[in-house]
């Protein structure tokens, strides 16, 4: 891809030295993601101080959290997985087979969006209330959720979008967009919440604003000069289109999963806690999601954002190549995780305090934090591993893996409670985070290095 674009690109997935591109990409990615972690908490955070109703406008905005995050996971049906499939044709020298993914990818975003908003909208009360609103919580969650859903093509496109700036190489451009909606939405809250009095329906429209913004600077970048593969309006393929959702399937499914379990985490304490404790329960768990943000997104901003190196270089098949990134990504996942694993402890208290000033509401959030985080080390390894073998193609190996540890979680979400009371439920992550990458290692020792093998001796790329 010999041009303008590519004389100018931050980082040359195909000849830097490895060790600084893994560094150029992975802390960028981090830090977008970091940044992006805001948009949820300083909602919360705010809406957590509202006078009067704060505690039950937090719990109640805690049941849309996972409903939103559902939503967006279809960014990364789209965006995760085409990102990875244009790598490999970037790195197999293909231009046009690479403008076409992206071609197909923004066009599916959009169509998504439109047909998400036509659905969710008209079922969000009935929505809301199954996923844990109880009487008291429903008004606040279904105005936050019904002003939050207006800007979904927003959203969707922004973060779905932004997937394809960095498997460009264009990491700090990805991290611009996501810093400007952050910035912009800690600007806005405060304004839209307590100056101009909105309470729940200002924290979402702040949140909108948000994602505009962040949405224009994507499509400025992506249909400019600057671009090596800009969006395009042709090349439209079914067999594009399937096989973009064949592989991004996992990375949906895994967030999408990921917020069932938030919503069934929601239902057990309701149901386990009772009218006395339920709400109560519900605010802790918000407030233990919201700290669970600020460890798994940007996690994934590590594991995911480098994913445009081993796909770059597992189509120019450059075996070598791969696997010493992903043992530097490895080594990034693994100091993260252990780096939070030890502020959790220290830092909790603190933490608790931005959402809450209920003593009962803090002594109880803080208890969780650290029952939730009891075995988070080994989460890096994980992630990393999913994302390792979705970023070549091999959804037969990433699938199945994440949805293993998943299924252990619910397995202990379920049978703790029962045996245990509410309580017992916030054990249930450190459970799956044990059993779920024990496995996982196992099968990426045996499996990885054959894969790549036989790529270098010409396997078609994503073919078993």
């Amino acid at each position: 891809m010999e041009n303008e674009g590519a004389r100018r690109v931050e980082n040359d997935l195909g000849r830097d030295d490895i060790r600084a591109l893994v560094r150029r990409i992975a802390l960028p990615s981090m830090l977008a993601q970091f940044v992006s972690v805001l948009y949820s908490i300083v909602d919360r955070m705010y809406i957590g101080h509202i006078p009067g109703i704060g505690e039950l406008a937090l719990a109640g905005v805690g049941v849309c959290g996972p409903v939103v995050t559902m939503i967006g996971s279809v960014a990364s049906l789209v965006g995760v997985g085409g990102a990875p499939l244009m790598s490999i044709r970037m790195g197999e020298g293909d231009e046009r087979g690479a403008r076409a993914i992206l071609a197909n990818c923004f066009l599916m975003i959009c169509l998504f969006s439109l047909a998400l908003m036509a659905v969710v909208i008209p079922l969000r009360r009935p929505m809301l209330m199954l996923f844990g609103a109880s009487a008291d919580t429903l008004p606040y969650a279904d105005e936050y959720f019904l002003y939050y859903m207006t800007g979904t093509v927003f959203a969707l496109l922004a973060t779905g979008l932004n997937s394809f700036v960095v498997a460009q190489g264009f990491a700090k451009k990805a991290m611009t967009s996501v810093v400007l909606g952050a910035v912009m939405n800690i600007v806005l809250d405060p304004v839209f919440i307590f100056a101009l009095g909105m309470n729940v329906r200002g924290a979402a429209i702040a949140t909108v604003l948000s994602q505009v913004a962040s949405c224009a600077y994507v499509l400025a970048f992506l249909l400019g000069r600057r671009a090596q593969v800009p969006v395009t309006f042709r090349g439209y393929s079914l067999k594009i289109a399937r096989r973009v959702l064949a592989l991004g399937f996992t990375p949906f499914s895994i967030i999408a999963v990921d917020n069932v379990m938030i919503i069934a985490m929601n239902a057990v304490l309701q149901r386990y806690g009772g009218a006395g404790q339920g709400d109560l329960l519900i605010t802790v768990a918000t407030i233990v999601q919201s700290f669970m943000l600020v460890v798994t997104m940007p996690l994934g901003g590590i594991s995911g954002g480098t994913q445009s190196i081993l796909s770059f270089n597992y189509g120019a098949r450059r075996a070598d190549r791969v696997m010493e990134a992903q043992r530097r990504i490895f080594l990034w996942c693994l100091v993260y995780t252990a780096l939070m694993f030890v502020l959790a402890r220290v830092a909790g208290p603190l933490f608790v305090r931005l959402f809450t000033t209920d003593p009962v509401v803090a002594e109880k959030a803080v208890w969780a934090i650290g029952a939730y985080t009891l075995a988070l080390i080994p989460l890096g390894l994980q992630y990393e591993i999913v994302d390792g073998f979705t970023a070549i193609g091999q959804v037969r190996f990433s699938w199945p893996l994440s949805f293993w540890r998943k299924a252990v979680y619910f397995a202990a979400l379920f049978i703790l409670p029962a045996a245990f009371g509410a309580e017992a439920a916030f054990y249930a992550e450190a459970i799956s985070d044990v059993i779920g990458p024990a496995v996982s290692i196992a099968v990426h020792a045996l499996a990885m290095k054959k894969l790549l093998a036989r790529r270098a001796m010409g396997t078609p790329a994503g073919q078993p």
